[in-house]
């Protein structure tokens, strides 16, 4: 194992735990060291500090994997995929009756940052947003199949458009076990369609599981409109709880078309509207119905720093037409999954949404990713996933 030795003072960083290392903190970086490569890192005085994945041509130059001085191999791969495991099954996701699709290992929350595994049923997706991850997926499948075999059939890796370039081009996600890559799973008792080889990011949007709960909590015989739909995770337990209408708006109709297919697996066809458009433009229509309740959940606006100040101004925007759609007494579920725009500053956009759309507006809750996307102590950009439920005078 090579050795990166850091700046002076620079190792604060590590000793209270952060598992990032930035390029400005490295001394130098001896030319036989590649990306990908595991190191070990070392105070400039040659003290033993951590171990790590060096990437080059990026900020963080270095993911931490241990903070102890062990061997990174076979054994190491199972004592991590052991804890995400032991994790999953305190927070009883893991052996629950009613949902078997989870996060099993969310990247510095569970220990190794660039590391995703998500299961849909019987089928575990790996998504590597680092080489040195990806460099390791054999054993990290090994891992999954010793631990979990009895659960998974099949295993996809999917990262080919997580990975940096040039290393991505070489790459190809791939089934590198089993046969499918087509399941079921249940979510709370509601079923759903999963590709995970052609939906978004690893199949599903896990992460929104106890907020989709929660809008379902409140939309019995309301009528409710869901902004961004993706799939239909919203609308399936709204359609589920009882809702008396639900309308589905997304620009894909890829995406509309697996709306489509999950309302029909929960024969709610009766009471749902798809609805293949721009949400912007669709909020904008001074004609369209009010509803008792409206979730906007869009993608990413920002995923760098010099991106946040568009960002800011579209949630604003998207929030204020949303505001307008909330019937008196109703209720707004907006969310934001940038990670560069914090917690403050969507409050902020939110409270200056609301004041440009002219409505008494009162905070009922402060939502958040699931406990199955853990935010590590020492480690707060874990906290990607920030929303707000609002009640609408």
């Amino acid at each position: 194992m090579q050795i990166i030795k850091l700046k002076s003072g620079k190792e604060l960083s590590l000793q209270r735990r952060h598992p990032w290392v930035f390029s400005g903190a490295l001394t130098f970086v001896h030319k036989s060291i590649s990306d990908g490569d595991t190191v070990e890192i070392q105070d400039n005085k040659g003290n033993f500090l951590a171990i790590g994945h060096y990437q080059g041509g990026t900020s963080i130059a270095l993911r931490i994997i241990s903070f102890d001085k062990v061997e990174i191999d076979q054994s190491f791969w199972d004592l991590i995929i052991s804890k995400a495991i032991r994790y999953r099954r305190t927070i009883h996701i893991i052996g629950s009756d009613i949902t078997n699709t989870y996060r099993l290992f969310h990247g510095e929350g569970d220990g190794v940052p660039g590391l995703i595994i998500d299961i849909y049923n019987d089928v575990a997706v790996i998504q590597c947003h680092s080489v040195g991850v990806h460099r390791s997926i054999e054993f990290i499948k090994n891992s999954l199949i010793r631990q979990l075999g009895q659960h998974i059939k099949s295993v996809y890796v999917k990262t080919r458009d997580t990975l940096p370039e040039p290393y991505a081009l070489d790459t190809q996600d791939a089934l590198i076990h089993g046969t499918s890559v087509i399941t079921q799973v249940l979510e709370n008792n509601i079923p759903f369609h999963i590709n995970v080889e052609t939906g978004q990011k690893t199949g599903f949007f896990l992460d929104q599981r106890d907020n989709r709960d929660l809008v379902g909590k409140h939309s019995k015989d309301r009528t409710v409109l869901n902004c961004f739909c993706y799939t239909g995770g919203f609308s399936m337990y709204a359609l589920a709880a009882g809702a008396s209408e639900v309308t589905s708006v997304d620009i894909s109709q890829k995406a509309m078309d697996l709306v489509d297919q999950n309302v029909a697996l929960g024969k709610y066809m009766a009471q749902h509207k798809s609805v293949t458009a721009n949400v912007m433009h669709y909020l904008s229509d001074a004609a369209l119905d009010t509803y008792d309740v409206v979730i906007v959940d869009p993608p990413a606006f920002a995923k760098s720093v010099h991106k946040r100040h568009n960002a800011v101004q579209a949630y604003k925007r998207l929030n204020a037409l949303a505001i307008k759609k909330v019937k008196p007494g109703g209720l707004l579920f907006t969310f934001s999954c940038s990670q560069v725009v914090g917690t403050q500053l969507f409050y902020d956009t939110i409270v200056a949404a609301g004041i440009e759309a002219g409505r008494n507006i009162r905070v009922m809750h402060h939502l958040s990713q699931g406990a199955d996307h853990p935010i590590h102590l020492f480690h707060p950009e874990g906290h990607y996933l920030k929303g707000l439920m609002l009640y609408v005078e």
